[in-house]
């Protein structure tokens, strides 16, 4: 497997020790970086410090002023790579030759956009650890929008918490858009699918990555899945419905816990799955509420500042 030329870029927002988990992951890398740029949210913690005595490149930006989609485009004018590779501050790479694995799919020249695969961390409670089995397999593929897999929507699933993209193809698209509440990941990747680029999961790209979220972070969550969908319908009009998806996940989810025996999450998880449907189906008529009612509603909730 040959080498790339590569640059990383990370946001970061009081990263904690996860985040020195993760600088030690990086630099665990057979094939290191270029270049690794950090961009800071003004972290009241050890956050830059940590990432300056890894000979990381820190940029820092107010807090007020991050943007899902705005601060990735932000920090493209630092990279001068033909690829870049973006982590969250909580994902952990799991194999030295992760990033390597993952950049080995742009050997095909039609691919715009790559992800790894997130498995979840060792304190992941089973509802978190469901989730990553359920959105990340074993197999790894290379799509097209009129590939038969996977199907429909799920065409556009990306993730930037361990993600990789072919820098012209990205800038060509005009980047991540700004303001916009969440999934800039998946945007790009739909627009790469439209305009006839693939986008490619790997599988054996690992990293630790994962959530253990409470019924009401999973309905703010979910609420705000429900807004990106309503105000990007193009992507349902490019790819089709998601009507049905959340059915499948709760009754997978009620399964996983009775096979490995968590019965007394049972209860837990028929919540978290109410509290998803209840939040995306008033975040898809997010337009009938008022602004201070979507902020209360929503995880991201700078999103809604004038």
């Amino acid at each position: 497997m040959r080498d790339s030329d590569y640059t990383l870029v990370i946001p970061t927002y009081n990263g904690g020790d996860l985040w020195k988990q993760c600088i030690a992951g990086i630099l665990s890398q057979s094939n290191p970086p270029s270049s690794v740029v950090v961009v800071d949210s003004s972290s009241s913690d050890d956050t830059c410090l940590a990432a300056e005595q890894a000979g990381f490149h820190v940029v820092s930006i107010p807090q007020s002023e991050f943007d899902h989609g705005g601060t990735r485009t932000f920090a493209l004018q630092f990279v001068r790579t033909d690829h870049v590779v973006f982590l969250t501050q909580d994902a952990i790479i799991e194999n030295e030759n992760a990033i390597e694995i993952l950049l080995s799919v742009f050997d095909d020249p039609q691919v715009g956009a790559a992800y790894g695969r997130q498995l979840p961390h060792y304190d992941a409670n089973p509802l978190a650890a469901f989730a990553r089995q359920n959105s990340y397999k074993n197999t790894s593929y290379v799509t097209g929008l009129h590939s038969d897999t996977p199907q429909g929507f799920r065409k556009a699933f990306l993730s930037n918490s361990f993600s990789a993209y072919d820098v012209s193809m990205l800038k060509a698209l005009g980047a991540f858009p700004n303001k916009l509440i969440l999934g800039e990941d998946s945007y790009v990747a739909a627009k790469l699918l439209v305009s006839g680029k693939r986008v490619a999961y790997s599988a054996d790209a690992l990293a630790r990555h994962s959530h253990n979220y409470r019924a009401v972070d999973e309905f703010k969550r979910y609420f705000d899945i429900g807004v990106f969908h309503s105000t990007q319908y193009w992507m349902i009009d490019e790819l089709g419905q998601v009507e049905g998806e959340g059915v499948k996940f709760a009754l997978g989810q009620l399964q996983y816990l009775v096979k490995k025996r968590h019965f007394g999450w049972l209860l837990t998880s028929f919540f978290a799955s109410f509290a998803k449907y209840i939040g995306y189906k008033l975040g898809r008529a997010h337009t009938r509420l008022h602004r201070a009612q979507c902020q209360r509603l929503s995880m991201y909730k700078s999103y809604w500042n004038e």
